[in-house]
């Protein structure tokens, strides 16, 4: 999914150079974090059906992706930290019961 500057959108119009730029940054940000949520969803729907089909041990080895995902997301401000910890919580949990 892209995201450009569409005028239908925008209650507002920037006017000033220095209110386009950051209009510029606002949406290629907004991109970036849609991309990034959307990349820890996929990894933990994925150590889900993982689980689910029964192969834990494939679900481990994936383990540390998703903790290091979660971990720069909460570093960068994406998630907060409570959250990445229930969701690192709730997925290790499940992985090693199905072993």
């Amino acid at each position: 999914m892209r995201f450009t500057l569409c005028v239908l959108h925008l209650k507002h119009m920037p006017i000033t150079k220095s209110a386009k730029k950051a209009l510029r940054q606002s949406l290629k940000r907004k991109a970036r974090n849609i991309r990034k949520k959307r990349n820890i969803k996929n990894l933990l729907k994925e150590a889900r059906d993982l689980v689910a089909k029964k192969m834990g041990n494939e679900a481990k080895k994936l383990l540390p992706k998703i903790y290091k995902t979660l971990d720069k997301a909460v570093k960068t401000g994406l998630i907060k930290k409570n959250t990445a910890a229930r969701k690192k919580s709730k997925t290790t949990k499940s992985i090693f019961k199905s072993r």
